[in-house]
């Protein structure tokens, strides 16, 4: 429903068939990994332990002399196993699905639109040609219809005007047919070759019913080579990150070393004030405003060319701020997609002890207080993951205390509950807080009624 919402404007009224629609949703929903599967192990583990504990199988489990770690070891192990199987997804297969998913949107969204023209508005799509309609039907008539052709090379469009029209194609596909009726076709010419009288000729040709052939090979998609784009971050691997980033680390040295250079040479001396000497010898100190050191006649000559350095300082100074920006955010996106590599094996580690132990806790199974409780706690993590990443990104936060900082904040949070578990604490019972407090109230009567 996601992949839905965002492209749905990519997709509606551009002809693809449902294959492709469907490859596209295949290749989208590996990217959706990174959120369904800590989310379903959440979920899972504690309609797991929440049902053992609902039936009391929890207690028979430790009655019998068997520890809650214990009972908890054979899930922890195939926990052990899918985070591994997520760490290898997240660098091999999701890269490749990555690339595959991105070329084949490029390509969703470079295709024209085939069949569809607007109604009451020019349709700019064919090109060389501007189509407008009054009205269309689903079976392809259409009312009113006026076409301007522009493919001639004198600069002069020829106009059509039809008071009806059929639209098809050719069987091969390749063209797209308009069967004109009722209609005038107008075209102008420069005229005859007259130096001392120039003049242009229209035409005027009324015609009973006429075809007009567009080419329609354009509005096929084609597929894009995927190498094109091999080199975006969220389709590498670990190695490919790994050499990105350097090779961006030693691009921006080398972008402000040049820079270093080139606003130096800004500061050399020009020799307009006495005293100062390229001479190796320590120039003399100016005292005062500099301008009356500065002849009368070159002091207007000397202002102006400050004005113009400080200009050309200022633009090289505010453009090269811009691309360091860019290639120092570039470089942090980087550092943060090579630690997401190994958030999503940890983040399912993590969900599995928050999630075991609560099941343990609240003792309900189903998909009724299971479903809620996933949801808070999936909800904390993803919105903690979420601000922290974009402040990673955006330089407030290092990549990896952004990346792994919902893990740091939750580690604590998945301790507590184990421990609580552990001893079978009461945190999420109802019935222990409402004794807690029936014994508050009574504690308070009593001392009242010793005071009185």
């Amino acid at each position: 429903m996601l992949f839905l919402f965002k492209y749905v404007d990519d997709l509606i009224g551009k002809g693809f068939e449902w294959y492709v629609i469907l490859e596209l949703m295949y290749y989208a929903s590996a990217a959706n990994v990174s959120m369904a599967l800590p989310l379903s192990i959440l979920l899972s583990s504690i309609m797991t332990f929440g049902t053992l504990g609902e039936n009391y199988e929890l207690v028979a489990i430790k009655s019998a002399g068997v520890s809650l770690q214990k009972a908890m070891m054979p899930l922890f192990v195939l926990i052990i196993g899918i985070a591994f199987a997520s760490f290898l997804f997240s660098d091999y297969m999701l890269p490749k699905a990555n690339l595959k998913f991105g070329s084949l949107l490029w390509d969703v969204r470079s295709k024209k639109l085939s069949f569809l023209i607007k109604e009451g508005v020019f349709n700019n799509s064919i090109p060389g040609y501007s189509i407008r309609v009054d009205k269309k039907t689903e079976d392809g008539n259409l009312k009113n219809v006026m076409i301007y052709d522009h493919t001639a090379n004198n600069g002069i469009a020829k106009i059509i005007i039809a008071k009806e029209g059929e639209m098809k194609k050719t069987p091969d596909e390749r063209y797209l047919i308009l069967n004109l009726k009722n209609g005038v076709r107008y075209e102008e010419t420069q005229g005859r070759n007259m130096s001392y009288n120039p003049r242009q000729e229209m035409y005027r040709m009324r015609f009973q019913e006429t075809s007009q052939k567009f080419d329609f090979s354009s509005f096929k998609m084609s597929r894009t080579d995927e190498n094109s784009f091999r080199s975006n971050t969220q389709m590498l691997n670990l190695k490919g990150l790994k050499h990105k980033g350097d090779s961006l680390k030693k691009d921006l040295d080398s972008v402000n070393r040049y820079a270093k250079m080139n606003l130096e040479s800004y500061y050399k001396q020009n020799n307009y004030t006495k005293g100062y000497s390229k001479q190796t010898v320590a120039p003399k100190v100016i005292k005062g405003e500099i301008l009356n050191t500065i002849k009368p006649d070159q002091r207007l000559s000397a202002l102006y060319s400050a004005i113009e350095q400080a200009n050309s300082i200022k633009q090289s100074t505010s453009t090269r701020v811009a691309d360091y920006e860019d290639r120092t955010k570039a470089i942090l996106k980087i550092a943060a997609e090579y630690q997401r590599k190994f958030t999503l094996a940890a983040s399912c580690i993590l969900l599995f002890f928050i999630g075991a132990p609560l099941g343990a806790i609240i003792r309900k199974g189903g998909l009724g207080l299971p479903v809620v409780m996933a949801i808070i706690f999936f909800l904390i993590y993803h919105i903690i993951s979420t601000v922290s990443e974009k402040s990673a990104i955006q330089g407030s936060l290092t990549p990896v205390a952004g990346m792994w900082m919902a893990i740091i904040v939750l580690s604590p949070l998945a301790a507590f509950l184990t421990y609580k578990a552990t001893v079978d604490s009461a945190l999420f019972d109802t019935a222990y807080y409402k004794q807690v407090i029936l014994r508050l109230f009574k504690r308070k009567k009593n001392t009242a009624e010793l005071n009185s």
